[in-house]
């Protein structure tokens, strides 16, 4: 009996091990399992999210990717994440320090980048072909993919002397609003109000500002329906106020982020010491003096050497983060997951966003590395993200507009610097309210 109870301890002592390791085997299967199944929540539309930083007095920067610039993860599926993995090797500091190339960049990355080089670019089918779904895409996107290798456009109308003109001196701040040919009200009802070029003296009166305004433009595209012929009152627009840039390529939602790229090209020929640019479309309402307070309040320059120079890491605006895409084809935002997978960087808002020239050339030496990209604000975004630039929220940027029981009252835009949307007369109409001296609030 004592024998037969000491071979039972022994003949468990013996199998404790083997039960242990199998318990082990089970929870390693099961977390590995759990891993490799595991997908974060996709959030609910609408798709806005605020950054930390509601002030100027705060100081906090909108949340930066976490991820490294230089990530060698390649997204498998997704065009632009394959064609920016193989820019993204090949501009690796650390990989071309080492004599290291991307086996596909001989071929993805010169056909990418000759193409869009040539004089007249012409549309091209060999990233089709990476999507699957191509053929059931919207048109837009379809002639996006076509043609995304194109970032080189002749200029129709230009303004070369915008920034030297009469005064000879560099302005301090250059509006760059995106326009459309057909739009003549927007542009002028700017003219007339917060986009009027010249001298300024902010709201608190002080120095006084140059102030110049460039609306970019391309041509109509007669493919979305027939337009009439405006050639020639847009030519006698720019001839009388100097203020047109006109690229030669169709003027689409998605071509948004080519006005972005042109327009650095052209800034770093013909306006590269400009100390501020605002960058918005036509429909938005800018309280100018108000800006120009906010450009003496906040520090935008450092010492290189024993001299003050613009920051080059200055941008601020109404920051979105930890976007998604939206997948749903009947949305003006479509973005196919064969195109894009991932989140979208911290970005400002296209309506309006604000950043130092300085920063405008490094955007410009940058974008060369960076694939184009559907929505313009998103590409922003993306650019800054490589230059290590996070940008700054600021709460008086309503790009959703304030809310609808507060738009008539003269005093809800106090601490406003920028509101989207507004049509000519509702500018005009706000720009004389606003002169008026505002009473207590």
């Amino acid at each position: 009996m004592a024998r037969s109870r000491c071979n039972g301890k022994i003949l468990c002592l013996c199998l404790l091990p083997c039960v242990m390791v199998s318990h082990l085997l089970v929870y390693i299967m099961v977390s590995i399992f759990v891993a490799f199944s595991y997908s974060p929540p996709l959030p609910q539309l609408p798709l806005h999210f605020i950054a930390t930083g509601a002030s100027t007095n705060s100081g906090a920067l909108a949340s930066h990717p976490v991820r490294p610039f230089w990530k060698l993860k390649l997204e498998d599926g997704a065009l632009w994440n394959r064609l920016q993995h193989i820019l993204d090797r090949e501009h690796n500091p650390i990989l071309r320090g080492n004599g290291t190339r991307s086996k596909g960049q001989s071929h993805d990355t010169i056909h990418l980048q000759e193409m869009g080089k040539t004089g007249a670019c012409k549309q091209d089918s060999a990233w089709a072909s990476h999507m699957p779904d191509f053929n059931t895409l919207p048109d837009q996107m379809k002639d996006f993919v076509l043609s995304m290798h194109c970032r080189h456009y002749a200029i129709l109308v230009d303004q070369p002397n915008l920034c030297s003109g009469q005064e000879s001196t560099t302005p301090f701040l250059l509006m760059a609003i995106k326009s459309q040919v057909g739009n003549f009200e927007n542009r002028q009802a700017i003219r007339e109000t917060w986009g009027r070029s010249g001298w300024m003296q902010g709201d608190s009166g002080g120095r006084r500002w140059l102030v110049r305004t460039v609306f970019l433009l391309a041509r109509q595209d007669t493919e979305t329906g027939p337009h009439p012929d405006l050639s020639a009152l847009l030519k006698l627009e720019s001839s009388t106020h100097k203020d047109i840039l006109l690229w030669d390529f169709k003027d689409t939602f998605y071509n948004l982020t080519l006005k972005d790229v042109l327009f650095w090209d052209w800034l770093s020929k013909h306006c590269s010491h400009v100390h501020f640019i605002f960058k918005g479309d036509d429909d938005v309402f800018v309280r100018t003096k108000a800006l120009l307070d906010y450009f003496n309040n906040v520090g935008v320059q450092k010492m290189h050497g024993n001299k003050m120079k613009a920051r080059d890491d200055f941008v601020v605006g109404d920051v979105i983060a930890n976007a998604w895409p939206i997948r749903q084809p009947d949305t003006k935002y479509y973005i196919p997951e064969s195109f894009y997978k991932g989140t979208y960087p911290a970005y400002a808002g296209g309506g309006g966003v604000v950043y130092t020239g300085a920063l405008a050339l490094r955007l410009q030496e940058v974008s060369r590395w960076v694939s184009l990209f559907p929505i313009d604000d998103v590409y922003l975004g993306m650019c800054l993200h490589r230059l290590g630039v996070s940008p700054t929220h600021h709460s008086g940027f309503l790009t959703f507009d304030l809310p609808e029981d507060l738009r008539q009252k003269p005093c809800a835009y106090h601490n406003v610097l920028l509101v989207h949307k507004r049509t000519p007369k509702e500018m005009l109409t706000l720009w004389k309210e606003l002169q008026v001296p505002p009473q207590e609030c």
